[in-house]
């Protein structure tokens, strides 16, 4: 189990106090019991397991309980004060805490984090980035770039949250906004100057980005994800929209390689600049390209008034080069000379490391062996072009999908895979609460809708998948584990039970007598 390895909340390490009476000043809150006089609070969250001494702690109404009901449990964790809604102030009314209330707690959330961390006063460069795939892998880029540029970077990732050196695995792939501010507020006391967030739907919904104004947003493309939170596409690409409004971004730079990028231009109110690596598709800023090598992948990048740079990004595929193009015309929106960023990357281009996208775990002889994040039909196609194109052999391909998510995208899924390999492992994910041969059941089904006909295995449980596909494996083939990735775990009935997909792969190859790296 790692319930005692759950990621901690980066916050800084010498919070300021700040007046909790300034606070209720500033935000007109209206406090109905206790007093605030001389009160001070340094810190601010909706979790009583995260809560530290002087915290505002913020009860709101989750999906089966009122955080407000672990008011006294706050209190006897150090909190200085109680911000909820009236219903919470009834449900904590014996807790020994001031009472401060607002219509929408969570909806406030930011602003107030803002306000007790100090982000907006003096912020680093903020660089955001949304979009259903390629986003994990742009914010990677830009921080790797910015890093060759010299600056000291924080990093908000699905995968990490990095500081500097200073890095730890991710719980979501936006922050709560009250973590999200305390993990800016720690990067300043780092000396960081820049830094890449990757912003979910969900995100933007559930207001984890509030408080914060970016200086450059990025869109890279919208297919079929997230319908267990959305009711269609149209209200899943809506959820997208608010990144590229004044409030949330300064400039947007929007990759035209989906049908929904033009979209998103039509929408913005801020300026925008365009982007493409397709043929036939008018944009501002174009990559084509150069190289396509097992290691990386050659492009040039051009743009208005003739500017242009020749690089590579250390990923196959031309999706990867695209997220590189993106990531480096963020940079220039921001004010960086597309000449100083040739320089920076010199010849030997991008510098960065993306724990498994597409990561190559497998040495130099026997198949070789891609430990992958993708969990959508989209990623699928990409990432199995990719990879077939370096393949002298077979391509095998291992995959699960995720229970109690978004259902209605498991039959093109496996579709999709069964459509780009020769061989197709389903195997296990996350199951969740639900019945792990039930979802096995629906791919095998979505998997016969191909017209492409792989040879198909089920297998189960995954360290088990993983060891029949190597056992099929041959010098010249290709394995694409898709789904895990970066995860070091799997949640099985609410259990997260340590899990690396990464380790079983290379376990599975030196087993049957290959090396790995």
């Amino acid at each position: 189990m790692l319930s005692g390895r759950i990621p901690p909340v980066l916050r800084p390490e010498h919070p300021s106090a700040r007046p909790l009476g300034g606070l209720v000043d500033a935000f007109a809150l209206e406090v109905v019991r206790g007093r605030v006089d001389g009160l001070e609070v340094t810190g601010i969250t909706l979790a009583t397991g995260d809560l530290r001494p002087g915290d505002l702690y913020v009860g709101v109404q989750g999906q089966n309980r009122h955080g407000a009901e672990f008011a006294a449990e706050a209190a006897e964790a150090g909190a200085v004060a109680l911000l909820t809604d009236r219903a919470g102030a009834v449900i904590a009314e014996d807790a020994p805490l001031p009472i401060l209330v607002v219509d929408d707690p969570r909806a406030a959330l930011g602003e107030l984090s803002a306000w007790v961390y100090r982000t907006t006063e003096e912020p680093p460069l903020l660089l955001g980035v949304t979009g259903t795939n390629g986003k994990t892998s742009t914010a990677y880029l830009l921080d790797g770039i910015l890093r060759q540029l010299g600056l000291v970077t924080g990093l908000s990732s699905t995968a990490e949250r990095k500081i500097g050196d200073l890095t730890v695995v991710s719980r979501l792939t936006t922050p709560e906004s009250s973590e999200m501010h305390a993990l800016l507020a720690r990067m300043r006391e780092a000396g960081v100057r820049a830094v890449a967030v990757e912003v979910s739907a969900q995100a933007l919904s559930r207001h984890r980005v509030d408080g914060i104004v970016f200086d450059v947003v990025g869109f890279t493309n919208l297919s079929h994800d997230h319908l267990d939170d959305y009711a269609d596409m149209e209200e899943y690409f809506q959820a997208k929209l608010p990144l590229f409004q004044p409030d949330r971004g300064r400039r947007g730079v929007v990759s035209l390689d989906s049908a929904y990028g033009e979209r998103v231009v039509e929408s913005a109110r801020i300026p925008v600049t365009t982007i493409t690596a397709r043929e036939g598709v008018d944009a501002e800023w174009r990559v084509e390209l150069t190289e396509e090598h097992p290691a990386h992948t050659g492009f040039r990048l051009s743009g208005p008034g003739g500017q242009s740079l020749e690089t590579r990004v250390p990923l196959i595929g031309w999706h990867m080069a695209a997220n590189a193009g993106l990531a480096i015309v963020m940079l220039v929106e921001v004010g960086f000379s597309l000449d100083v960023i040739a320089q920076a990357l010199g010849d030997h281009g991008i510098d960065a490391y993306l724990p498994g996208r597409t990561e190559r775990v497998s040495g130099d002889r026997g198949p070789s062996v891609y430990v992958d994040f993708g969990h959508s039909a989209d990623a699928f196609e990409q990432t199995l072009a990719a990879v077939r194109r370096f393949t002298t052999g077979r391509t095998i391909m291992v995959f699960g999908a995720d229970g109690d998510r978004d259902a209605t995208k498991r039959h093109e899924m496996a579709r999709v895979a069964a459509e780009g390999c020769d061989v197709l492992v389903i195997t296990d994910h996350h199951p969740r609460f639900e019945d792990p041969a039930a979802i096995r059941a629906t791919l095998l089904e979505g998997a016969a809708l191909a017209t492409n006909h792989p040879a198909i295995h089920e297998v189960s449980p995954p360290e088990a998948a993983i060891r029949v596909a190597v056992g099929l494996a041959q010098e010249g083939d290709s394995i694409l584990w898709a789904g895990p990735g970066h995860q070091d775990y799997r949640d099985i009935r609410g259990v997260r039970t340590e899990y690396s997909a990464r380790d079983e792969a290379r376990a599975a190859l030196r087993e049957a007598g290959w090396p790995t790296r």
